[in-house]
């Protein structure tokens, strides 16, 4: 076994690493960016070193930086994690010349499937069922359109090199077929250095399956069972779940026994999943991920393996364990993400300023790279944690869930928690209903709704505002103990002595009166009616209602929803009117790609603009309204904030009519 080791990566997997390494009694090292000079995964580390500049081309996939990392601290092999250089056959060959061990498979086994394409030609030279598809290497977009066409819509435009849902689009008719090609190879271009495409016939109600697989060095390959991951948004898995339900013994053994062919074919040699499509009684092989996968603690909590302790194992050349294995009860992960759901799921960025999760104990287990305080910014993935559970049974574990996750609390930027457990909650998923159509089959369900903000939240925020103007008042008291006017009552010389406290709510404004009783409570009047607030509880009855205060905004957390509330001073001046539709703005920090007019130019209401990325996601800007450019304040790579104005319109003046 290794005395040291080195985590090429970041977040919550080097966290998950060091874990398993620190239990074994081996030496950790991380590198980190100069934007991650202050994360979790460096602080845990014994060493940690910093490997350049924020971007990932010049820090954590630069292999000269890392692998002189390497041998400065020390270190007799590389953990690569996921991501990044995870699966990067250059990496691990030069891993292997510079005589360090690569906790992975070997390259040529990576280069047999780093490429979409390539894997599946191997597949069905190896007679393992493919979907409808082509697979070449020409990639003139015109021949990319006739393949679509003779495949038949819809299609799956997929990046050959790429993974984790980046570079791909799904295209329902010839219309849109080069828009959305150009958004994956733009996207596959960024991510992974490589534009290739292939394309598949889109099934309208497929299952993601994937299958764990473990090999070792001395020609043991096995099978450590299924995941469900079908439940997915923009390709990119949101729940997953072992073993997959209805999962019946013979498909089990025939799909286990395709993946552990499909190892083999490539002399592999490590943690690997092989990705099948399924739909009705046919399984097709998608991909095969030469690496561990982000939803592996779900494979973990059902078998009672540690896979990063097998992956040790195996790389310091031991053979596999001779556990026996078998399925323990049922287990769920969630991926809790920085993103809006109500925005296409576009991904948020922010500081944590409140950072509570669940419990954790033989039944839940929160893996995650950041600490209250920390920032998630646009270099990264924006994953702030993954929520497992695991129970006796499916529908043990999905009440766990819904538990776990009602617990979760995230204050300071916006997250998918709210969608989860929506998900979690819906009866589809507690039939275990699934397919990957699944948020976009639910989601008036599933999505944000709107209502008023309950009066439990504003009682919460005001007895919250109340606590900290007593605090005030008293900290005032002590300089001048006999003024009746630092009374923490409201004392007044005529009538009951009351505070009044308005709480907007976006553009809606709520008042509260908050009368002083000489019994000590406090009488609330809300929009609903009239509340007792006395002892920590509101009407008699006790509830756990967290209130987060950042300056004069109030997150009141309830039943685990945020509402976010400003307190407004009545007697502060207006604010200045911001401009309206006449410009485009940032919605996120990113990468300005590409910029589609010119000033002079007109345009019609949603007229696509500039290509915008962020966190290796490519956006469309659309014009808020019609009109003529009248400035482009960004050019291609132009590094621009959030809110940031990038086109600016005059507003097209009616033609005169002629009588």
């Amino acid at each position: 076994m290794f005395d040291t080791i080195l985590i090429a990566n970041r977040g919550e997997i080097a966290c998950r690493v060091i874990r398993t390494a620190r239990r074994l009694g081996i030496r950790t090292v991380t590198v980190y960016s100069e934007a991650d000079a202050g994360a979790l995964h460096a602080a845990m580390a014994d060493t940690a070193h910093c490997i350049g500049p924020a971007p990932a081309r010049d820090s954590y996939l630069d292999i000269g930086r890392i692998l002189d990392a390497a041998r400065r601290s020390g270190a007799q092999a590389i953990h690569p994690g996921y991501g990044f250089l995870s699966e990067n056959a250059e990496f691990a060959a030069a891993c292997a010349a510079a005589g360090i061990v690569f906790i992975g498979p070997p390259p040529g086994a990576i280069r047999a499937m780093g490429s979409k394409s390539a894997a599946k030609t191997l597949m069905q030279e190896a007679g393992v069922p493919l979907v409808p598809g082509y697979h070449g290497a020409e990639q003139d977009p015109a021949h990319l359109a006739g393949e679509a066409a003779r495949i038949g819509y819809p299609v799956l435009i997929k990046a050959s090199a790429g993974g984790g849902g980046k570079g791909m689009r799904v295209v329902d008719d010839a219309a849109g077929f080069a828009e959305a090609l150009a958004l994956a190879k733009g996207e596959a271009r960024s991510s992974f250095g490589d534009d290739t495409v292939l394309i598949e016939r889109y099934l309208t109600r497929p299952r993601h399956v994937e299958i764990q697989v473990f090999a070792d060095a001395h020609g043991q390959v096995v099978s450590l069972f299924e995941r469900d991951c079908s439940i997915q948004r923009r390709h990119q898995k949101v729940v997953e779940e072992a073993p997959a339900p209805g999962m019946d013994p013979a498909r089990r053994a025939s799909m286990g026994e395709a993946a552990c062919a499909a190892a083999r074919a490539i002399g592999y040699v490590g943690a690997g999943t092989v990705e099948f499509i399924v739909e009705g009684s046919d399984f097709f092989f998608m991909e095969m991920n030469t690496r561990l996968q982000v939803e592996h603690p779900v494979t973990e909590m059902i078998t009672g393996q540690d896979l990063v302790e097998w992956q040790l194992l195996v790389a310091s050349g031991k053979p596999l364990p001779q556990d026996q294995l078998r399925i323990d009860g049922h287990a769920i992960e969630v991926r809790v993400y920085a993103e809006d759901p109500d925005r296409d799921f576009m991904p948020a960025v922010g500081t944590l300023t409140h950072l509570q999760p669940p419990a954790e104990g033989p039944h839940v287990r929160v893996d995650t790279g950041v600490r209250p305080g920390d920032s998630i910014g646009v270099h990264y993935d924006p994953m702030i944690a993954k929520l497992i559970v695991w129970d006796r049974d499916r529908p043990s574990a999905v009440r766990r869930l819904v538990h776990a996750l009602s617990e979760y609390q995230v204050v300071g930027l916006q997250t998918n928690l709210g969608l989860l457990r929506r998900i979690a909650a819906h009866p589809a998923f507690a039939a275990a209903e699934l397919d990957t159509g699944f948020i976009g089959r639910h989601g008036a369900e599933l999505m944000p709704s709107y209502g008023p903000v309950p009066d439990a939240a504003l009682a919460a925020a005001a007895l919250r505002v109340l606590q900290d103007r007593a605090a005030a008042v008293a900290g005032a008291g002590r300089l001048d103990p006999f003024s009746p006017w630092n009374l923490p009552t409201a004392w007044r010389m005529n009538g009951d002595g009351y505070q009044d406290i308005v709480l907007a709510d976006g553009e809606t404004l709520h008042a509260v009166r908050a009368h002083s009783c000489a019994d000590g409570s406090t009488r609330l009047d809300l929009p609903g009616g009239t509340v007792i607030a006395a002892g920590g509880t509101v009407d008699g009855v006790r509830r756990a209602t967290p209130v987060v205060r950042s300056g004069s905004v109030l997150t009141v957390i309830l039943d685990g929803t945020n509402h976010p509330l400003t307190l407004v001073d009545p007697l502060a001046p207006p604010h200045a009117e911001v401009a309206g539709g006449d410009r485009l703005l940032a919605p996120m920090p990113g990468r300005v790609v590409d910029v589609l007019v010119r000033p002079g130019d007109t345009v019609a209401r949603g007229d696509v603009l500039m290509v915008l990325e962020a966190m290796k996601v490519q956006m469309r800007l659309s014009a808020p309204r019609a009109g003529v450019v009248d400035a482009i304040r960004a050019a291609p790579g132009d590094l621009v904030e959030d809110g940031a104005e990038l086109v600016s319109f005059v507003v097209a003046e009616p033609s005169p009519q002629t009588p």
